[in-house]
């Protein structure tokens, strides 16, 4: 029996957790004493263990068994054991989080060019430091996979294919079979691997999980659903995302309650059609009941992460263009307000809410524009899809929304609200300046990428758009536009940094504080900047 993939632990409440695994046949998969039998997906199996009877504010050891044998951790293991630190009890909270991670390559050329994994780097450093110190959850902003810039193993992995469609593009991922490799190659790296079987873990998609652009808007839509292999690939995508990093994300009583989790994994035999069903729903612009929400809660002590859903939950048709649709950004507001005792509410998005001035200007105004009839309009389109202008402020109604919906909670009693973010490349913080009288401070802190190259022309023009000139000539260019005025206003605390970084939230009682490191060797970090959010 061999363990392909993880053990990954995911979900963790005071008494629960999740352990997710992928094996090399059927079987019943064991952790302390929990048990689950696998479930089948186009001839790759999957199990996510519910473990029960924990302990609140516990450290527990754990191994895990596949039909009674024990399978981790290997015979041979340089890392310290996995372990299940359950919620409950504790003051102090350490989250670790940033984006846009590219697999190890075996070419020394690229390999240099991507420098030092930070993901890789941190986890090298925590084996040797005590638990006290580790991460009590660690947040993947998107990019997880990139199924549209593929490594040299991935090229020679899909044209060595004799069953591939002639059709298919040689330079993408397309089918099921092909994701799973994605995912082999990124969660195999044995820091990784170890890293994430003992920190829990929360992940939401981005656009290089699926394709650049996806979902940028109604016209990229129509282009791509025009290929004749977009459907296999948008199926493959979602079914995919599902099973590797949505299930893991939702709590043992939330997935008992999905109808979607207990249909598949009770089914008897390969779940591919059931999977493409929820698939085709999943991209389908279908929003309420109906649809399939992947946003998710989780509450860490007296913190509540609200994760957003701001690729697939884009609605684009109709001549809308908003970031979510009415029932999911409904949940998301009820989710941000609801009863219970919170100090910091975090906002994950995989793209930023607050950007540099002159760029979320030129969102704005770029969406005005591709609304204008005729060559203005198409012009404005391309330029969207060339030049990334997909963020919040690109989605106003959305981005207007969302600073409300901030607003409210920076001023229901709680000590900080944060948006945590990742896509652009660089990474920053800045400060929002809300209306409407005091209110707990609001912070933009945005991390990317762990571990992928920054194209030259990054660095001059996030630098130039923080600029007090570019600031002003966006701020006329949006007002002679027609854009409405900016709910709010920001500052800019650090950054932009550039080079692969993670970065770290300090939670203590009502403080919190934010630390940006990048790496120096395989097993080291800098500390790159360190910010108090609560002063």
């Amino acid at each position: 029996m061999t363990l392909v993939l993880g053990p990954v632990l995911r979900h963790v409440g005071e008494t629960t957790a999740s352990v997710w695994v992928q094996t090399d046949r059927p079987a019943s998969v064991s952790v302390l004493g929990c048990s689950a039998r696998t479930f089948e997906v186009a001839g790759h199996h999957y199990a996510l263990v519910p473990v029960t009877g924990l302990t609140p504010g516990s450290i527990t050891p754990y191994e895990v068994e596949v039909d009674g044998e024990r399978v981790w951790p290997p015979a041979a293991h340089p890392f310290p054991p996995s372990v299940i630190r359950t919620r409950g009890g504790a003051e102090r909270h350490r989250i670790l989080f940033g984006s846009c991670r590219y697999p190890k390559v075996t070419d020394r050329k690229i390999a240099a060019q991507l420098g030092v994994d930070a993901l890789d780097a941190y986890a090298a450093r925590m084996a040797g430091r005590p638990h006290e110190e580790w991460p009590d959850a660690l947040l993947l902003l998107g990019d997880q996979v990139y199924a549209d810039e593929l490594t040299q193993r991935d090229r020679r992995r899909i044209t060595s294919r004799a069953d591939r469609h002639p059709d298919w593009p040689d330079d993408e991922i397309v089918g099921y079979d092909e994701y799973v490799g994605l995912y082999r190659d990124s969660w195999s790296d044995p820091e990784i691997r170890w890293l994430m079987s003992t920190v829990p873990t929360a992940m939401i998609f981005d656009d290089h999980d699926v394709r650049d652009d996806w979902n940028t808007s109604a016209a990229w839509r129509a282009e791509m659903n025009a290929k004749p292999w977009w459907r296999e690939r948008i199926r493959a995508a979602l079914a995919s995302y599902w099973v590797y990093q949505h299930i893991g994300n939702l709590a043992p009583e939330e997935l008992a309650a999905d109808p979607d989790h207990r249909k598949i994994t009770g089914h008897d035999g390969d779940t591919w059609p059931l999977l493409v069903e929820l698939a085709d729903r999943a991209d389908a612009e279908v929003d309420g009941a109906k649809g399939v929400r992947f946003s998710f809660r989780w509450d860490i002590g007296r913190t509540r992460l609200l994760m957003v859903d701001s690729r697939n939950g884009r609605i684009l048709e109709d001549g809308m263009h908003l970031m979510l649709g009415e029932s999911e950004f409904s949940w998301i507001e009820r989710e941000a307000a609801a009863p219970g005792e919170v100090d910091h509410l975090l906002v994950g998005t995989s793209v930023p809410w607050l950007l540099p001035h002159a760029i979320s200007d030129l969102e704005t105004v770029n969406e005005i524009a591709a609304e204008w009839p005729g060559l203005r309009g198409r012009i404005a389109e391309a330029v969207r899809q060339a030049a990334d202008l997909e963020h919040w402020p690109a989605f106003r109604a959305s981005f207007d929304r969302l600073t409300a919906m901030i607003g409210r909670a920076a001023r229901s009693g709680v000590a900080t609200v944060t948006v945590l973010s990742g896509d652009v490349h660089h990474s920053y913080a800045a400060r929002a300046v809300l209306p409407d009288g005091p209110a707990a401070p609001v912070h933009q802190l945005t991390c990317s990428p762990v571990h992928n190259q920054i194209q030259w022309f990054v660095r001059p023009g996030f630098r130039l758009a923080w600029s007090r000139l570019a600031r002003r000539v966006g701020e006329r260019w949006a007002e002679r536009a027609g854009a409405p005025p900016k709910p709010l206003t920001w500052r800019r605390l650090l950054g932009p940094l550039f080079g692969n970084t993670i970065a770290t939230l300090d939670l203590e009682g009502r403080r919190a504080q934010a630390v940006f490191e990048q790496p120096v060797s395989s097993a080291s970090l800098a500390e790159r900047a360190r910010l108090d959010l609560t002063g």
